[in-house]
């Protein structure tokens, strides 16, 4: 009995000693999240809230590096194949992601090429039109889309092909409408022309979209959440017009494949801490994003299983990149 005690001590300690350096140290330098978006947006707000907090609790500087382009495909492309040492990070809307494989021919391989570390947060795509627009419920957008059918200019947020860009074809297509599509490479900038009337309507993530409501400067039509926001309970769901649409901003934090499971997990348990502390549970509430309990396990999970679901819709659907 004593020897087997004495061995199976010996693996453990055998076990720890084995842990890769960079996980027992760790973070051991400057950690970079990307943020395949330009600044202002949705995963910019997120990842600027966790790196604030991150630097504060690890002193290792968190910078944020704001990589735009091919509907965030290029930043989660650098981040792919980047060191898998945990030092390097990619914060996007996933919903991007699991669309990309259908739409693009893709250098990286979404279900493959990362490790997933946390599901940061959840937040509705806002349907938002200028305040130029004569159309205050989805009804009257409806029958102002088709009114002047083809004329209106609907802001793709991230790129086409990406989460923004999918909700607006679903919504024309099964609304019996059609409107031009402006892209962007992130939401701060559609929105800034959506407040300047330079493009009529988009769908976008409600953290980003939402203080630009309150302020008055665009007008809120529907939401996209399964049901009505506690926040604004009179603003009608997208669903109860055209049921089960659902859509929105699934905001994820990646690290390259390979990195170890040690770090994945330190950097899992530090998100969710952050997301508890009372004023950024608070913030992101008020912003509208619900903050996930994921595993890193779930997270990878729901990115295998939403691809083929997304590329069922991209082909039900007829959506192209173009």
């Amino acid at each position: 009995m004593n020897k087997r005690l004495f061995t199976i001590a010996l693996s453990a300690a055998l076990t720890a000693i084995a842990l890769p350096v960079a996980a027992q140290t760790w973070p051991a330098k400057p950690i970079k999240i990307v943020v395949p978006f330009p600044a202002g947006g949705t995963s910019d707000v997120l990842a600027r809230i966790l790196g604030q907090k991150m630097t504060e609790s690890w002193g290792q500087p968190v910078v944020i590096e704001n990589k735009p382009g091919s509907s965030g495909n290029l930043g989660a492309d650098a981040v792919a194949k980047s060191a898998p040492d945990g030092h390097t990070l990619v914060l996007m809307d996933v919903g991007n992601l699991v669309i990309s494989p259908a739409l693009f021919k893709l250098p990286f391989n979404v279900a493959n090429d990362f490790a997933p570390v946390a599901m940061v947060a959840y937040s509705p795509h806002l349907l938002a039109v200028s305040t130029k627009v004569p159309a205050n419920t989805p009804a009257e957008l409806v029958a102002y889309a088709k009114a002047q059918k083809g004329k209106l200019n609907y802001a793709v947020a991230a790129g086409m092909g990406s989460a923004s860009h999918l909700a607006g074809v679903m919504y024309a297509q099964r609304s019996g409408i059609e409107w031009g599509y402006v892209p962007y490479k992130g939401g701060a900038q559609a929105i800034t022309d959506l407040i300047g009337g330079q493009v009529d309507v988009m769908f976008n993530g409600m953290v980003a979209t939402y203080p630009h409501v309150k302020a008055g400067k665009i007008k809120l039509i529907a939401i996209s959440s399964a049901k009505r926001n506690a926040q604004m309970p009179d603003t009608p769901t997208v669903a109860e017009s055209l049921p089960g649409f659902l859509t929105g901003s699934f905001q994820g934090l990646l690290a390259p494949a390979g990195t170890p499971k040690a770090v994945i997990d330190k950097l899992h348990a530090e998100v969710q801490r952050i997301t508890a502390m009372p004023e950024v549970r608070e913030r992101l509430t008020t912003l509208g994003a619900e903050p996930s309990a994921m595993s890193p396990a779930e997270f990878g999970n729901w990115l295998k299983a939403e691809i083929p679901a997304m590329a069922k819709i991209v082909k039900d659907e007829k959506i192209t990149a173009e």
